[in-house]
């Protein structure tokens, strides 16, 4: 299998399952007990929140750490109205953001919340312009994502929180795919990250807070994490995403540099006829998602098994619904089923990646012998 999914997930880094084993098998004391384990434990969690605090690099806030990006960001965007003042009522996000993102704030609209849903361009960037002439004073948050998804694009944060500032408004980062791979901009007041898109464990992830931007809790119980975020916490998936994070920190440069020959060799390897969807310029560049004219983009995944590789979001896939970013583009629902997303990172080599995409270029001629 040649791997080629890495908005999906990523491998678990050597480092990391070493970090998370005594945690999970000898040192598996509650974190929240005051016997020495749990103490151990629970110092082994701070360790790990200061490493993801460092690799998210803000400054005047703090991380609580929680099951999933998912849950922060829910966390995050009803916590924040739950906490505004009556005349603050308002959401404005991104039509292209996650699902995590719109469902959330598609069901508060449901209970009376405005919601404003930003265009993009065909190159998948919001005009700031749309930004600022949706802007006023009864705008509670601000929600847009960093790196997107599914194509790559990386939107001006640092301008979209000014711009929300001078309202009074919060901003939200989803920098789930960020993180580890660019700078995330100060600004955002709210930032959610994930463990495994970053070469950690699945189960945990983390919101950061700017100091007074902190949403009321989500989930009630103990208060164990900050007083904010209840439920036991797993220290092995907290040293996991901390090793991860400081592993990320530490080799940001050189996984930046692999990324940018691999992109050059993903194109050189893929030949002509493709089309690139989404800005290239305003781009993490580990994102190739791609389009072809007459592509059946199912038939291709279902020929080239030993290759993973995505038609979009994972948290969509098998909905049989053309993508939501690729419309938001202006696609067509032909052109959306005739894109394709690969992803790689750390531990894609050139070599797996010019074979599998030769093997794709190939496959998709062969399509075309088929329908000719």
């Amino acid at each position: 299998m040649i791997y080629l999914d890495y908005q999906a997930t990523t491998p678990v880094a050597p480092e990391v399952a070493e970090a998370m084993r005594p945690w999970a098998e000898e040192r598996f004391a509650n974190p929240h007990s005051p016997s020495r384990w749990g103490r151990e434990a629970a110092a082994a969690i701070e360790v790990a929140r200061g490493q993801v605090e460092r690799a998210i690099g803000l400054s005047g806030g703090s991380l609580a750490f929680t099951g999933s990006a998912t849950e922060a960001l829910n966390w995050a965007i009803r916590g924040t109205l739950e906490k505004a003042p009556n005349e603050r009522d308002r959401i404005v996000t991104v039509a292209t953001e996650h699902a995590a993102v719109l469902d959330t704030a598609e069901w508060l609209a449901g209970q009376g919340v405005d919601l404003t849903l930003l265009p993009v361009g065909s190159d998948g960037l919001i005009d700031l312009a749309d930004l600022e002439r949706e802007l006023d004073e009864r705008v509670a948050l601000v929600a847009v994502m960093l790196v997107n998804n599914e194509i790559g694009v990386v939107q001006p944060v640092a301008e979209v929180a000014r711009k929300a500032h001078d309202v009074g408004a919060l901003m939200l980062c989803d920098a789930v795919q960020g993180l580890g791979r660019i700078a995330i901009p100060e600004g955002p007041d709210l930032v959610a990250v994930s463990a495994h898109k970053i070469h950690g464990p699945k189960g945990v992830g983390a919101l950061w807070m700017r100091e007074g931007a902190e949403p009321a809790p989500l989930l009630h119980g103990g208060g164990q994490e900050r007083g904010l975020r209840s439920g036991t916490m797993a220290p092995a998936l907290c040293a996991g995403f901390g090793a991860a994070a400081k592993l990320a920190s530490e080799r940001r440069g050189v996984d930046r540099d692999h990324v940018e020959r691999l992109w050059k060799a993903a194109l050189e390897a893929l030949g002509e006829g493709w089309l690139v969807n989404g800005s290239i310029e305003h781009r993490y560049r580990g994102n190739l998602n791609l389009r072809r004219e007459g592509l059946d983009s199912a038939r291709l995944i279902a020929d080239l098994r030993d290759i993973a590789f995505s038609l979009g979001s994972a948290c969509a896939s098998g909905s049989g619904r053309p993508s939501h970013v690729l419309r938001a583009l202006g696609l067509s629902d032909r052109e959306a089923r005739s894109s394709v997303r690969i992803g790689f990172g750390r531990y894609t080599s050139e070599q797996d990646l010019v074979e599998a995409l030769s093997r794709i270029a190939a496959a998709a001629h062969a399509q075309e012998g088929v329908a000719a």
